[in-house]
C-alpha cells in the first residue's frame, strides 16, 4: 500500500483530499499544526496517522516509508499572507522547498506542490490585459501570497530528476463543501450571505473575471498527479480550472442553484473599489496531459454545500473559525492573553 504524506491534511483542501485518498486505498499520514483543529478529520481520525507539528521545523523522520508527498499546507489567501508576510514566506516558500530537499535525500519518489492561479492576477479590469493565460504565460505576482507560491515553484522545479518527480498544481479559486469549511471564498461567501442575510453583494460591480473549480475536483486532480506516470508530469506546472466566469455571472448561477434547495436571495451591487483580482486562466494542459477534466459545476456544488451545511450544522456563519484571517488574528490575540494569564480555567501556578 502506497503511503502518502499529506502536508496540511486537516485544512480546507487537505481534509477533502484525505477522504479521497482513503477511498482509493492509500495509507495517509497527515502533517498539520492543526491551527483550525481536527474537525475536518472527524470521521476518518482512526484511519489516518496525524503528526501535529510545524512544517517549518518537523524532522525528516516524518518521511519514513513515504512514497509521495502532497503539499497543500502553509498560509492561504491574500489577507492572511499580508497579515504576516514573514510566516507566509516561511511556510509557503521556505518550508515547502526544505521539505522537497528532504524528500529527495530520503528517497521519496514524488513531490506534488499546491500552488495558486492567483499568480496570474492582472489586477483591476484592463481590456489590454484581458487574455486567457496558460502555464507558459509570463507572470509577475505582486502579493505576498502569490509571490511566495511563485518563489517556491521556481526553487522546486530544478530539484526534479529521473528519481524525484516534482509536479505543481496551480489551483483556481476553489468553492464547495469541506469538513474544514471556509466562508471566505467567493462562491462559499455568496452561499453564506444568502443563507444568513438573504442577499449577496457584488463588489466592484462583479465585473472581474475569476477561474473557479470545486474542492472535490481539486482533490481528484492531486490524485491524478499522483497516479500518472512520472515522465508525463515531472517538472511540470498544471492549472486546475473548471470555468472562467465574471463574478456577476457567478452570483446569478448561485442564486438559481439556491432556488433548487428552497433558498431565495437578492443580488446587491456595490461599485466601490475593494482590491479586487481579475484574471482568466486555461486548464487545457491538465486535460491534454492527464486526461483529467473538472466536472463539478457551481450549481451542483452550491446545492451540495447547502445540504451539507444543514447536515453538519455549520450555520454559525459569523464564527471566525470559518475565515482564515479572522481565525489567525483570534489565535494570536488569545496566545498573548494566555501568556499573561496562564491556563484558561486552572488556578494560576497550578
Amino acid at each position: 500500500m502506497k503511503k502518502i504524506l499529506l502536508v496540511g491534511g486537516a485544512g480546507y483542501v487537505g481534509s477533502v483530499l484525505a477522504h479521497e485518498l482513503l477511498e482509493r486505498g492509500y495509507a495517509v499520514r497527515i502533517l498539520d499544526r492543526l491551527y483550525f483543529g481536527d474537525q475536518g478529520l472527524a470521521d476518518i481520525r482512526d484511519r489516518v496517522e496525524v503528526v501535529t507539528e510545524d512544517m517549518r521545523t518537523v524532522g525528516a523522520e516524518v518521511l519514513d516509508d513515504v512514497e509521495v508527498l502532497v503539499n497543500v499546507g502553509g498560509l492561504s489567501n491574500d489577507p492572511t499572507a499580508e497579515y504576516n508576510p514573514k510566516a507566509n514566506y516561511e511556510m509557503n516558500a521556505g518550508a515547502s522547498i526544505a521539505l522537497a530537499r528532504k524528500c529527495k535525500e530520503r528517497g521519496v519518489r514524488r513531490y506534488v506542490y499546491g500552488s495558486s492561479c492567483s499568480i496570474y492576477d492582472r489586477g483591476v479590469l484592463n481590456e489590454e490585459c484581458d487574455v486567457l493565460l496558460d502555464e507558459m504565460s509570463e507572470v509577475d505576482p505582486k502579493g505576498a501570497y502569490s509571490g511566495s507560491k511563485f518563489v517556491a515553484e521556481n526553487e522546486l522545479l530544478p530539484l526534479a530528476s529521473d528519481d524525484f518527480c516534482v509536479a505543481i498544481l496551480r489551483k483556481a479559486t476553489l468553492f464547495g463543501f469541506s469538513p474544514r469549511m471556509r466562508y471566505d471564498l467567493v462562491v462559499n461567501t455568496f452561499v453564506k450571505d444568502a443563507l444568513s442575510k438573504g442577499y449577496m453583494t457584488l463588489h466592484y460591480g462583479g465585473e472581474m473575471w475569476r477561474p473557479l473549480a470545486d474542492v472535490r475536483d481539486a482533490a481528484r486532480a492531486y490524485i491524478a498527479l499522483i497516479q500518472t506516470e512520472p515522465v508525463a508530469v515531472n517538472k511540470q506546472i498544471f492549472n486546475l480550472v473548471c470555468h472562467n466566469f465574471r463574478i456577476s455571472e457567478v452570483a446569478l448561477r448561485v442564486r438559481e442553484a439556491l432556488k433548487g434547495v428552497g433558498v431565495s436571495a437578492d443580488i446587491r451591487t456595490d461599485y466601490a473599489y475593494k482590491g479586487v483580482r481579475n484574471y482568466r486562466v486555461s486548464g487545457q494542459k491538465l486535460e491534454r496531459t492527464l486526461n483529467f477534466r473538472p466536472t463539478i459545476s457551481i450549481e451542483e456544488s452550491v446545492q451540495t454545500m447547502v445540504q451539507e451545511i444543514r447536515r453538519h450544522n455549520y450555520s454559525e456563519f459569523d464564527s471566525p473559525r470559518y475565515y482564515n484571517i479572522r481565525w489567525m488574528r483570534l489565535l494570536e490575540e488569545a496566545n498573548k492573553i494566555i501568556q499573561v494569564t496562564g491556563s484558561v480555567f486552572d488556578a494560576r501556578g497550578s
